[in-house]
């Protein structure tokens, strides 16, 4: 590995994002469930193996535990698939777990979308593993229940079928050249739905990708310190990622660097 990817690799790590799913991969109506470890509590085997087979949160106070890319939640909690102002997508990944903070958020935010611009509401990606941890695909984050994909696709004025929340792709707004949005597709409702969400106080991060953080610099217009929060990274063509700061109280939750 060359001097540069070693500094990308590091610069990624330490932002806990590394591995952030480029593409909107499709679903199943009929997941297989993992077969069982044979040998489980080997100390070779990957962490993701166990995270990745649990399929229920575990029975504990919530608690987030560890940093993003590295930690677990305990008493991790479901956001239901459909809400006033929001759908969960790719069902199948049963993804939709993170902490009572998290929820609150999601839910608080999704209810001001209507009002911020003109989408019925919001899809919603991957968070967390039932008891977070490392994920077997996609992410190096969204281990420890405060990490949330969006989509920048609207919420249709419709529920989804299950089939269509796991075939539907999200839209690309990044133009084929990478080095601006795409004008046919980006709009001034996105900007608005991503500054929402930055104005929440609980929102330490949100990722997009460079040419989206171009268009919100070049675009936003009044208050702008919002926008200290955005920050590029690759992968986010299809969705904004959103970190929420460890909730208060929580010793063993590790914050993001300033």
């Amino acid at each position: 590995m060359g001097p540069r990817l070693v500094w990308l690799a590091a610069l990624l790590a330490s932002a806990g994002i590394a591995g952030a799913v480029l593409a909107q991969d499709k679903g199943t109506l009929e997941p297989v469930r993992l077969p069982p470890l044979a040998h489980p509590e080997g100390p070779s085997t990957p962490a993701k193996q166990l995270f990745g087979r649990q399929v229920v949160p575990a029975a504990l106070a919530a608690r987030t535990i560890g940093f993003y890319s590295r930690g677990c939640l305990a008493g991790g909690q479901a956001l239901p698939v459909n809400g006033p102002a929001w759908e969960v997508m790719r069902l199948s990944r049963n993804r939709n777990w993170g902490h009572p903070a998290l929820l609150a958020f999601l839910e608080r935010f999704a209810r001001k979308v209507p009002a911020a611009s003109h989408w019925p509401g919001i899809l919603v990606g991957d968070m967390s593993q039932p008891r977070g941890g490392p994920l077997l695909t996609g992410h190096a984050s969204h281990q420890i229940g405060l990490d949330a994909d969006i989509w920048l696709t609207p919420m249709p004025n419709r529920d989804l079928s299950r089939l269509e929340r796991e075939e539907m792709s999200a839209v690309n707004m990044v133009r084929p050249d990478r080095l601006d949005v795409d004008p046919a597709k980006w709009t001034p409702d996105h900007l608005a739905i991503v500054r929402a969400a930055a104005q929440d106080p609980d929102v330490q991060r949100i990722f997009v990708n460079a040419a989206i953080k171009k268009a919100l610099c070049r675009e936003a217009t009044g208050n702008r310190s919002w926008l200290g929060k955005v920050r590029p990274f690759f992968g986010h063509d299809y969705h904004f990622h959103v970190r929420l700061a460890c909730p208060a109280g929580e010793e063993a939750c590790r914050d993001q660097d300033p």
